[in-house]
């Protein structure tokens, strides 16, 4: 018979001599607590219809008040514009409608308007989740920029063309950038109108010229 053949012998792990620290289980019992805890009372607490009120309010002061500069400055310029087209306008008239359209254009942007930046790191109140405001928010920052933006650059273009073929072009970009600001419009209003049906407040929409 063949001798067997001998494994050499295996190196046996070392301990590292580092003591490894376990969580105390108390500490993981009370995180699972504290998290269960949490759960339940998000729950139970549920907001009265009264509470979704007064948050939807205090939704409706604060985004008018963040777009009400931008959308002043809208009708402000569409006027300005009705007004050259009535006749009865000057060349300051035209000087200054032209003004008022450049200017409000830049104050339809979040990175020169503080209200509109604002606008846009708005949080809605969780009471308020199930009716879609968050996409009203994106919608209005929208409305502003660039819709509201290239509305008044139109205007502006219109009011400074010294042909009338370059008038046309103008009034042509002009009612298609309206149509679409209308259109953005809609899609703010959508939301807005379902959640004060749905609370029976006496309220309305941010206005927005178009």
């Amino acid at each position: 018979m063949s001798p067997a053949t001998q494994q050499p012998p295996r190196a046996r792990a070392l301990p590292s001599g580092w003591p490894v620290r376990r969580t105390p289980r108390w500490v993981l019992l009370a995180a699972v607590v504290l998290v269960l805890v949490a759960v339940a009372v998000s729950l139970v607490h549920k907001p009265s219809q009264a509470e979704r009120a007064s948050d939807m309010r205090g939704f409706l002061s604060e985004v008018t008040t963040d777009i009400e500069s931008c959308a002043g400055g809208v009708g402000e310029s569409l006027a300005a514009l009705r007004l050259v087209e009535s006749g009865q306008d000057t060349a300051s008239d035209v000087t200054d409608g032209m003004s008022v359209a450049q200017q409000g254009a830049a104050n339809c942007s979040p990175a020169t308007n503080e209200q509109l930046d604002d606008l846009e790191n708005y949080q809605v109140s969780e009471s308020l989740d199930s009716f879609g405001l968050i996409g009203a928010v994106s919608g209005l920052v929208a409305w502003a920029a660039p819709d509201a933006q290239n509305v008044q650059l139109d205007v502006a273009a219109v009011l400074s063309a010294k042909t009338a073929p370059a008038r046309s072009h103008a009034e042509a970009q002009l009612n298609r950038d309206l149509a679409r600001l209308n259109a953005q419009r809609a899609k703010v209003d959508g939301p807005i109108d379902r959640a004060i049906k749905s609370l029976a407040m006496h309220a309305s929409p941010p206005t927005l010229p178009g």
